[in-house]
């Protein structure tokens, strides 16, 4: 299961959320989204967990905990929507 990770601390690392949500179960991959030109931290990012009950169980744990004084917002991911382009169409 894909789940979100919203409200993170600017310096939350990658092992930072691995070892948060391997609390809950096994941890496929983590992924933080940076800013594309600065490379700094966008403040949310994907965990994908293999098994569907721990992954539930890590939301209900983990949605509002406190990282680094930040209440982290924690759900299913949505499937990525289209990205329109700003360019004309000609």
């Amino acid at each position: 299961m894909n789940i979100y990770v919203g409200n993170l601390p600017y310096e939350t690392t990658d092992d930072d959320l691995r070892d948060l949500f391997g609390q809950h179960g096994t941890v496929q991959s983590v992924n933080i989204i940076s800013d594309r030109d600065s490379g700094r931290s966008k403040g949310f990012g994907f965990v994908i967990m293999d098994d569907a009950a721990a992954a539930q169980n890590a939301i209900k744990a983990l949605d509002g905990h406190e990282l680094g004084s930040r209440a982290l917002r924690v759900n299913e991911a949505r499937p990525r929507e289209e990205r329109r382009s700003n360019k004309p169409a000609w």
